[in-house]
């Protein structure tokens, strides 16, 4: 594996983190084990590309001109994703070079750009968690799954937002050169070899439909503003004027789940906000929240976003409540 070729595709409106993101991982890597990567940026024309922050990228070759295919093709996203997939040259070029690469990678929406070149057709994938419910509906032949870091699925992976390009870029190293290796990287790059939880520690709520129905909308308001109140089917039904069963079938239709899994899932985005402010103790969010118990709201912040309250408090606490 010494010198493999990483060939990265960058355009105007790249995310910076994307790419530097993975570069540093694979850069970390070959200066522990001589020689493990060598990483060339590419661009159409073998331009020059500014990302979205305004940095420049000084680019090392054209995508047309590359001979051969590199051992790993990846492709980063960001907010110039729609551009990139609609420039058929680029499109067809990362399709080209996919065919004779080991394996094929995309961080963050550059996953739109393989499934445009029809790369992720019948696959598992994943992209941020914000552009999700898009991929799945422009790609309808690509399997999302909303709340994985990153996917691997026959020689094509994908990440989630930015920072999960670091996870997937670990990954892939520990594929090629073994465990001891990825962790030293991890190390030095003062990092999770292996992230806790999922997606939905950002956003639980990008796995919910948007109501059309206007009275349900303001149903769903009122859960959010008082999460701690009686919202059991019942209740729910009475305020609705309709019957309990009725309730059920709303939810389902319009939400896309039950009614308890939307009420835990708002008092889980409730008690998140409240840890993250770091001043209460668990039991008082708890009931705050309408658990009523520590031990309830954990069991709901497990099965929600796959890590306890105290774990997700003492990842996201705001510098200022420290």
């Amino acid at each position: 594996m010494n010198g493999a070729e990483v060939l990265v595709v960058v355009y105007d409106g790249v995310q910076l983190l994307d790419v530097a993101g993975p570069l540093e991982a694979f850069d970390g890597a070959t200066r522990a084990s001589a020689g493990a990567y060598r990483v060339r940026l590419a661009s159409l024309g073998g331009r020059d590309v500014v990302t979205s922050s305004g940095v420049r990228l000084g680019v090392d070759t054209d995508l047309a001109r590359v001979e051969g295919a590199p051992d790993t093709l990846l492709v980063a996203g960001g907010w110039g994703h729609a551009a990139a997939v609609g420039d058929r040259e680029l499109v067809g070029q990362v399709r080209r070079l996919s065919g004779g690469a080991r394996r094929t990678v995309s961080v963050c929406t550059g996953a739109f750009v393989l499934a445009e070149a029809g790369l992720l057709d019948g696959r598992r994938a994943t992209t941020h968690w914000a552009y999700c419910a898009d991929l799945a509906e422009a790609y309808p032949a690509v399997t999302v799954e909303p709340d994985a870091i990153f996917v691997r699925d026959a020689g094509v992976a994908t990440s989630a937002g930015v920072t999960a390009g670091l996870d997937l870029a670990l990954a892939l190293i520990e594929e090629d050169h073994g465990a001891e290796l990825a962790r030293r990287v991890a190390k030095w790059l003062v990092v999770f070899l292996q992230r806790p939880g999922g997606q939905s520690q950002f956003s639980m709520w990008s796995r919910v439909r948007p109501s059309g129905d206007d009275t349900l909308r303001r149903l769903l308001g009122e859960i959010a503003a008082d999460p701690a109140a009686d919202h059991s089917v019942p209740a729910l039904a009475e305020r609705l004027s309709v019957s309990a069963r009725h309730v059920s079938r709303v939810f389902a239709r319009e939400i896309g789940m039950s009614p308890g899994r939307y009420v835990e899932r708002a008092r889980v985005e409730a008690a998140q906000v409240l840890l993250e402010m770091g001043r209460d103790g668990v039991e008082s969010i708890a009931r705050r929240c309408g658990f009523g118990t520590a031990e309830a709201m954990r069991r709901a912040f497990l099965r929600e976003i796959g890590v306890p309250p105290s774990a997700y408090r003492d990842r996201f606490v705001g510098t200022a409540a420290i």
